[in-house]
């Protein structure tokens, strides 16, 4: 990967007008934001609830307070989601504002996208100058699981955005006039990503330390002084809701999802901690591993979503620290590859080798430090283009980029085939004319790094599009156009997608609502929200997302329908029940639909079964 811009633009240059410049640069900021802006919003309501999971959370949240607190899947608050709910406070907030529509939903998120790009751009034009800071938001804005994921209204967003924030933090923490509190907002964001995703947020920790002692300008001793401020400033940002949830008494709050022993710690460190790496995750529905190992980030399950330009970003990585060897230890360029590289690698190896739950789209996170990393690489190897090597580095990591691009979308074997043949053909060229730029005149270089950035990036851009121009539903998003269940690329209806009941049994489930804290209950997370959003009406989830939690016991659940407080029940298909692919967890929700299923009589409407538990049962 290289990166050149016209001379004018080279902010090292004394001879160049400061106001042209400075011109070009708003230019180039204004252009990227917009285009970005385009990108994340374009149809953005064709997803509809895109993942109604989260949407019935937010329905709840916005009309219940202690829903919104906790992240209550719905407002009779039985249980949560299985995260920590961070991101859905902002969702819940637009929904109070705005009312419950897929904008107010998905809209946040594109937002966030936009402002991660802009304080990606901020961090690296500080270390490597405008040239490098457009190409790291560029990569970063087309990279296609950025384009799914703030176009969708997962937690990733937040996450994502905090961590960018983060890391933006630590970079002017390490300058030389540096304030003592840059560290402590590093602390701060990061806690705030911990709120979105819990651990995953703490992949970039060692990648901030290490960086911000080896390069922060300021004697070892305060540095050491403000590493353990920014670490208190963590730990109080991010465990103060663990606190809160832990000390509030658990008959006045819901059930806290994803755990098997409604502990908020349990869920933070277990299910979506060390579980995911381990496997070990008592009541997930465990995971294959069948492409465990280095090749799973450029496989057939992750490779779509940020593989294109992982082995261009390592090459830059090592050429960059490479010829910043002898630099000054705060060399600001240095110190950016050190943070954002240490961020890439780690959270790649992670996501490599998790034994547990880890699904393609969770590499989002990588999208940053890939932009970021490549952009101030290619741009410090273009710069040292008349060395040999350096020429030689930036031909073979076009060549390679554009053969796998090649293989990548030859995977989607009929998305724009013709692509693959320019992708081929620019490639080899921009390569070969790499080997000698050094000697070509200003403007025919200018060209040839053109033809270069066009062959590494026309695929993964091309690939973006297509992924923001597809409506993404379900629980488990993917890139790409359209395709059915198990194809490669977007899922159309989506992978675990939420029912959509009908106008009569939305009509049934709404009518004397008001009269129950849940107008029905049926097994699993995803089932709920569709019947949730459906009717209006609260739904209870039955043993949470996968069904698994034991939430509510069926002693608890028998206690409820004698109190009247629950007025129906759907026959649905239960997500922990799967056979074998049910390796732990509570069979309370199965025991609880066997019950009723025995003891209540079923209506059929519009063929979905339903059980009206004020009816008398049977014995």
């Amino acid at each position: 990967m290289i990166a050149v811009l016209p001379r004018a633009a080279n902010p090292q240059d004394p001879s160049i007008d400061r106001p042209r410049r400075v011109t070009w640069e708003r230019a180039g900021f204004g252009a990227l934001t917009a285009v970005t802006a385009v990108l994340y919003l374009w149809n953005l309501s064709a997803s509809g609830w895109a993942n109604a999971f989260y949407s019935a959370a937010a329905q709840a949240g916005a009309s219940n307070w202690t829903a919104m607190l906790f992240g209550s899947s719905d407002a009779g608050n039985a249980i949560t989601v299985d995260k920590i709910p961070g991101a859905l406070w902002v969702t819940d907030l637009l929904v109070r504002l705005f009312g419950l529509n897929p904008w107010s939903v998905l809209a946040p998120q594109a937002v966030m996208g936009v402002a991660a790009v802009a304080v990606l751009y901020a961090a690296v034009r500080r270390a490597a100058g405008p040239q490098a800071a457009l190409l790291a938001g560029a990569v970063f804005a087309f990279t296609p699981a950025a384009a799914l994921m703030f176009r969708f209204n997962n937690p990733d967003a937040l996450l994502v955005l905090m961590l960018v924030v983060g890391a933006y933090c630590v970079q002017r923490a390490c300058e030389p006039e540096a304030g003592r509190w840059w560290l402590v907002g590093a602390g701060v964001a990061v806690g705030c990503g911990f709120l979105a995703k819990m651990l995953q947020a703490f992949l970039v920790l060692p990648a901030f330390g290490v960086a911000y002692l080896m390069a922060a300008a300021a004697p070892l001793r305060t540095r050491l002084f403000r590493l353990a401020a920014g670490t208190v400033a963590l730990v109080v940002s991010a465990g103060w809701y663990l606190l809160l949830v832990e000390l509030w008494p658990a008959s006045s709050r819901p059930y806290i999802g994803g755990s098997q022993n409604d502990s908020i710690v349990e869920l933070a460190l277990g299910y979506n901690g060390i579980g995911r790496i381990t496997g070990e995750e008592v009541g997930g529905l465990g995971n294959l591993d069948y492409d465990v190992g280095w090749g799973r980030l450029l496989g057939a399950g992750m490779g779509a979503y940020t593989g294109w330009l992982l082995p261009a970003a390592l090459v830059c990585l090592a050429a960059g620290l490479w010829l910043t060897r002898r630099a000054p230890r705060t060399d600001p360029r240095r110190a950016a590859l050190v943070l954002w590289g240490g961020w890439l690698l780690t959270t790649a190896v992670v996501f490599s080798f998790a034994g547990g739950i880890v699904h393609s789209y969770y590499t989002v996170a990588l999208a940053p430090a890939l932009g970021a990393v490549i952009g101030i690489g290619s741009v410090t190897l273009w710069r040292n283009r008349s060395t040999r090597w350096c020429a030689a580095a930036m031909a073979s990591t076009v060549a390679v980029t554009a053969v796998l691009a090649v293989v990548l979308a030859a995977r989607h074997d009929d998305w724009l085939p013709w692509l693959r043949a320019v992708v081929a053909v620019v490639g080899v060229g921009a390569a070969v004319l790499l080997l000698v730029v050094a000697r070509l005149p200003h403007r025919a270089a200018a060209a040839v790094a053109g033809l270069a950035l066009t062959a590494c990036l026309i695929a993964p851009t091309a690939y973006a599009i297509e992924t923001a121009a597809t409506a993404h539903t379900g629980a488990i998003p993917s890139v790409g156009p359209a395709r059915g269940f198990g194809g490669f690329g977007g899922m159309g209806g989506g992978l675990l997608a939420s029912p959509e009941p009908s106008a009569g049994l939305s009509a049934l489930l709404a009518a004397d609502a008001d009269h129950f804290r849940w107008a029905a209950a049926v097994v699993g997370s995803n089932n709920a929200a569709g019947y949730q959003l459906g009717s209006g009406a609260p739904v209870m989830a039955v043993g949470g997302f996968n069904g698994t939690d034991p939430a509510p016991t069926l002693a608890e659940f028998q206690r409820l329908v004698a109190d009247g407080d629950v007025h129906y029940f759907i026959r649905s298909r239960i997500m922990g029940g799967f056979g074998k692919a049910q390796r732990s967890g509570s069979r309370e929700a199965a025991n609880i639909a066997e019950w009723v299923e025995t003891h209540y009589a079923p209506v059929i409407v519009d063929r979905v079964a339903v059980y009206d538990l004020t009816a008398a049962p049977t014995a």
